[in-house]
């Protein structure tokens, strides 16, 4: 079936005036198209952050520690084989590795631990280093984005993760990213990526300063790269979670005191806002097969209903999480418990890939389901 292709004004429309049960049923509808299958997908991974050392100042984190600041880690080798091995031990396939903007790192210290990693479990697929990383290490080395991704790629790092993408709009991250890369370089590190063959994610953080036309030009800018390259292969979007940050201080967006709202005043996405904007990027990304549940952000029961507003991939089991838990937000779902919403919403659970392709159910979980009763 084929559907016309939505401009981004009547996307806006639709996210600004459309009854969110009108969005649930029209993203629905467009991930039934795309995805009629009897299942819905997950993926086991850990999130290992090598170091929380930045020279960012990005308003909305209270993970990261400054230079020579105090509680400022870079881990060991042993320490992150040590929490694969864990992954491992749990039927884990792939890594999300990531870390703050560090200033002093040598490129060969970045391409040692991929190939430490991967001489000590080639199985694992390593999905590393955000866009702004990416950025930082070429303003570093004095190399360009394809030349620090071709590196690295070489040394074992298998595809790129969305992060840092925030808002695709300079207005925005000029104010809430300081240090970070433009909008025109995150998307540069992208096509980069998608021209050296690897596969990519895209990502959405919104609930800050932004405004609703700035939401979706973010959407817009994904879109006009991905019928460029086709290299996403998901997108992901959340609500910013703000205790404990710096914009958490920001006065809050009231509509009655301020009128419409001008993109100065702090704008904080609730479960309401989050399903709106899945729904509208589901039907806005006609390029993208794969949308992603955001339960870690928004708990299991939006994560469960988001298979009803666009997404078709209930993420990460997530075995370790510490940016977002640092502002104050928490939600665990083990393997058991995402099969479980998944079979409870009416499909089949089953283990993935970064490619979103099936794979061999890997998980203690997953085996559990599959061994014959004893006797």
């Amino acid at each position: 079936m084929s559907h016309a292709r939505i401009t981004a004004e009547q996307a806006l429309e639709l996210y600004q005036h459309a009854s969110i049960h009108e969005l649930g049923a029209m993203a629905h509808a467009v991930t039934m198209d795309r995805h009629p299958e009897p299942w819905r997908t997950y993926v086991i991974d850990r999130n290992v952050n090598y170091s929380n050392v930045c020279s960012a100042n990005c308003a909305f984190c209270n993970f990261y520690r400054k230079p020579g600041e105090a509680g400022g880690y870079v881990l060991e080798a042993d320490t992150i084989l040590a929490k694969l091995q864990e992954l491992a031990d749990i039927g884990g396939t792939q890594v999300l590795l990531q870390g703050g903007l560090h200033p002093e790192l040598p490129l060969a210290w970045y391409e040692q631990m991929l190939r430490t990693i991967k001489s000590h479990f080639p199985h694992i697929h390593i999905h590393g280093f955000s866009p702004p990383e990416i950025t930082a290490f070429a303003g570093l080395f004095g190399m360009t984005h394809r030349d620090v991704l071709a590196r690295l790629a070489d040394a074992g790092l298998d595809s790129v993760p969305g992060g840092g993408a925030e808002i695709l709009v300079d207005r925005v991250r000029n104010r809430i990213g300081v240090g970070k890369n433009s909008t025109d370089q995150w998307l540069d590190v992208m096509r980069q990526a998608h021209g050296l063959g690897m596969q990519t994610s895209a990502t959405m953080m919104f609930g800050s300063i932004e405004t609703d036309a700035e939401r979706i030009e973010h959407l817009a800018r994904l879109r006009e790269l991905q019928d460029e390259t086709g290299g996403f292969v998901a997108f992901i979007c959340w609500t910013f979670q703000h205790e404990g940050t710096p914009l958490g201080h920001v006065t809050p967006y009231d509509p009655e005191k301020h009128g419409p709202h001008d993109g100065r005043k702090l704008r904080l996405a609730d479960s309401y806002d989050y399903l709106r904007m899945l729904a509208t990027a589901r039907a806005f990304l006609d390029n993208f097969a794969n949308l992603q549940s955001s339960w870690v952000t928004q708990g299991a029961k939006i994560g469960q209903l988001s298979l009803f507003y666009g997404a078709n991939d209930m993420g990460s089991v997530m075995m370790e999480e510490n940016v977002v838990s640092a502002a104050g937000t928490v939600h665990h779902l083990d393997e058991k418990e995402i099969r479980r919403l998944i079979r409870d919403a009416g499909w089949t659970p089953h283990q993935r890939n970064q490619r979103y392709e099936l794979i061999e159910e890997t998980g203690i979980a997953a085996r559990a389901e599959a061994a014959p009763a004893a006797k």
